[in-house]
């Protein structure tokens, strides 16, 4: 076997930034897979060197050392990045994969420019990968493990990969780690809802806490659960029983079900100090929210007492929200989430638009089939700037004037200032502050409006969200090209385009294989 030198993108940014939140915020964003990618290539013998692309980094310098196999991890806001440094890599013989959430959403897209698309990855479908390492064109090869890895390598394992991608930390240092994967929740518009729930082994997490206690006084972890604490009694409590109380600042996604008061209190023993519970709608997923037979107002006053409960517990919490989805109708979504924002100031909101990543879930077939499903370029694909779901119940001049109100109301002067007053930790306060007068808060409503003005002045524009054109408005192209710098010149021809129902094609053909057969006949 010949030893491979190989390159691992981590992809957290999507373009070139140097914002402040970038700068301080980026490098804690990291995902696991590539580090656990870079630890079995050199298990296996090879050459390997990680790159955490926060968009601060000379991107040009990493494209000049001489590689045999590039492996690119990419949500799909960053898919146009990802595929410009495959072109760019395949012209000069590498190989090249791709990961991570894009290859799992839109593997028929992904196909055309890379030469691995991996879709659940363990270490046999790594191995596959490093043994074969040869060029597939024009259609790259589409490899999936029956489910996901049994175990992963640790953090004391990973390193010497993590610790450098620290150090481009100025402040907060944040090691992410993650003790399950998949959810036993079942939101039919999330990718984690048809994974079946299973947890990693809890004497790895224990030994990469107590090693984190080495390096660290004490150690800020992000977990990356789909949903922290299912197994509570099996997990959470062993943190407690074998971990020094507070010695680690632990921030974690969650669901309010789990949250109850004798969870919180064992939450707070063990260091947890930020909480992202999903509320997502106030008429479904009523599960998550501990809200099942309530809704409208009634459950508005439930999740906001829930939600000032747990801030007596842990100082921060982020509240996650979905605005789009079929069940919302008029402006009473938009004015219950002001009601709320006013009964919780203490809570920051995180607002996302229904999006259908390819085949990420099961709904987005539904979607599909209804041809409600636009072509927006990936770019634009991160939950917030763009929705390509065409809403059921709005124009999309109502929606995005709805939007833009609550987003407006939950951002104001006002509300900054009562969720500052609301925290007393100095961390939660700066972290608030900071979100709201970047792009989350007053970057998306200037975003929002830009939008929602065209949508009134530019008929083409208007006409490529009623889906009477697919050509994509110049609007999104040249902020594409001005994002992307000098990869745009590396971006392949047509690639901001994709087929946003190839999930539903490739369904239909393996559900009906005579109906790709009828189709070539003709």
């Amino acid at each position: 076997m010949r030893k491979l030198k190989i390159k691992i993108f981590d992809l957290v940014a999507k373009s070139p930034t140097n914002t402040l939140w970038a700068r301080i915020m980026h490098a804690n964003m990291a995902s696991i897979m590539p580090q656990v990618i870079a630890t079995w290539c050199e298990q296996e013998g090879h050459q390997v060197s990680l790159i955490c692309y926060t968009g601060n980094e000379d991107l040009a310098r990493e494209l000049q050392d001489k590689t045999d196999l590039v492996f690119i991890t990419s949500f799909t806001q960053a898919a146009q990045q990802a595929y410009s440094l495959s072109n760019w890599f395949q012209s000069t013989g590498t190989v090249t994969a791709l990961g991570g959430p894009h290859a799992r959403c839109y593997p028929q897209d992904a196909s055309k420019y890379f030469d691995y698309v991996l879709g659940f990855t363990d270490q046999e479908t790594i191995k596959s990968v490093l043994d074969e390492c040869i060029s597939h064109r024009p259609i790259g090869k589409r490899l999936t493990a029956k489910k996901q890895p049994v175990d992963l390598p640790g953090v004391k394992q990973r390193w010497k990969f993590i610790e450098p991608i620290l150090k481009k930390a100025p402040a907060l240092k944040m090691t992410n780690m993650i003790g399950s994967l998949g959810c036993p929740y079942t939101c039919n518009f999330c990718i984690d809802s048809v994974v079946p729930y299973q947890a990693i082994n809890y004497e790895t997490i224990i030994e990469d806490l107590e090693f984190l206690l080495t390096k660290f006084k004490r150690p800020w972890v992000g977990w990356h659960d789909p949903n922290f604490g299912v197994r509570f009694n099996d997990f959470v409590k062993l943190i407690e029983e074998k971990i020094p109380p507070k010695s680690f600042n632990f921030v974690a996604e969650s669901s309010l079900s789990l949250l109850s008061e004798e969870h919180l209190e064992t939450f707070k023993n063990i260091g947890m100090v930020g909480i992202l519970p999903g509320i997502e709608s106030w008429y479904e997923m009523g599960n998550k929210s501990k809200a099942l037979n309530v809704s409208g107002i009634d459950k508005v006053n439930q999740v906001s007492d829930h939600v000032n409960m747990i801030l007596k517990y842990i100082p921060y919490i982020q509240t996650n929200f979905v605005f789009g989805l079929d069940c919302d109708e008029g402006s009473e979504p938009f004015e219950l989430t002001k009601t709320f924002i006013d009964k919780s100031p203490g809570a920051f909101p995180g607002y996302s638009l229904l999006t259908a990543f390819g085949q990420a879930a099961p709904l987005n077939l539904e979607f599909q089939s209804e041809n409600r499903v636009l072509g927006f370029p990936f770019h634009f694909l991160n939950n917030h700037l763009a929705m390509n779901v065409k809403p059921k119940h709005y124009s999309w001049v109502e929606f995005y004037d709805h939007l833009i109100d609550v987003t407006k109301y939950s951002f104001s002067r006002k509300a900054i200032r009562r969720r500052f007053m609301a925290t007393n930790n100095k961390t939660s306060k700066w972290m608030n502050f900071m979100r709201a007068i970047s792009s989350e808060g007053y970057g998306r409503i200037r975003f929002f409006k830009k939008v929602r003005s065209l949508l009134d002045k530019d008929i083409k524009f208007r006409d490529y969200f009623e889906q009477e054109t697919d050509v994509i408005p110049d609007f999104y192209t040249n902020i594409i090209k001005k994002d992307l710098g000098f990869m745009w010149e590396w971006l392949p021809k047509d690639s901001i385009y994709h087929d946003q129902n190839a999930y539903l094609k490739e369904h239909q053909q393996e559900t009906n294989p005579q109906v790709e057969l009828t189709a070539k006949a003709s």
